[in-house]
């Protein structure tokens, strides 16, 4: 039985490294796109590929600052590849929403392994709509319900309450979605994520908007219904 076509972004500077891993991956029935600058890369649509082969070290944009936006429009499995063995990178990039963690060098085979795991994993795939309650998220239309009436929110609102959304009941730190939703460059700050909590919950009304509930001392989730009343 032949192996599904999937599509992959590969996002490496290192020429030979980068055609390595375009051989490896084609020869094994993928289908590649090897993209070698970080500021080309970040104008990608990633929900056009099944799976992001990324590099952080690159000219253009940093690699972190690509699986930032990058997880702001789809959840596509994402492996990181770096030099670095520091641990403060691969906590980071675990953050931003990185899937799985390469040090380089590594053998060809393990990153066909891991790539195989990861595309085994569909429900780890965004889903176009997500319900909680009389919650709806549509993640791709980029669109928020409250019942049948639409509900709606500024760019890094709906950033945030996506971010929420891809694991309802987990507790996400401010530095998390910060990281995850606000420009660093302007108003990348606690304080900043905050406020802008406090106007979803607004726009989302008096009982649904309780659903996006703090977790004091670490930050906030979603719940998949409103609480009970105390």
């Amino acid at each position: 039985m032949e192996q599904p076509l999937y599509k992959i972004l590969v996002v490496e500077d290192d020429i030979n490294l980068g055609d390595e891993i375009r051989e490896t991956l084609e020869a094994d029935g993928y289908e590649v796109e090897w993209i070698k600058d970080g500021n080309e890369a970040y104008v990608e649509a990633p929900e056009d590929y099944h799976a992001i082969i990324l590099d952080l070290m690159l000219p253009g944009k940093h690699g972190f600052d690509l699986l930032k936006r990058y997880r702001q429009h789809s959840d596509v499995p994402v492996i990181i590849l770096t030099a670095r063995k520091d641990t403060s990178d691969k906590v980071r990039g675990f953050e931003l929403g990185g899937d799985d963690y390469l040090t380089k060098p590594f053998w060809p085979e393990e990153l066909l392994a891991r790539l195989a795991a990861r595309l085994r994993r569909p429900a780890i795939q965004r889903k176009a709509d997500k319900t909680f309650g009389q919650l709806s998220i549509n993640t791709h239309a980029r669109e928020v319900f409250v019942g049948e009436q639409p509900v709606e929110l500024t760019r890094v609102e709906f950033d945030i309450l996506a971010a929420l959304a891809a694991r309802p009941g987990d507790s996400f730190s401010r530095r998390q979605l910060v990281d995850r939703a606000l420009d660093e460059d302007r108003e990348g700050t606690e304080r900043t994520l905050d406020v802008h909590v406090s106007r979803i919950r607004k726009k989302l009304g008096p009982l649904v908007g309780k659903q996006v509930a703090t977790v004091w001392g670490i930050g906030y989730k979603l719940l998949d219904a409103p609480p009970a009343p105390k």
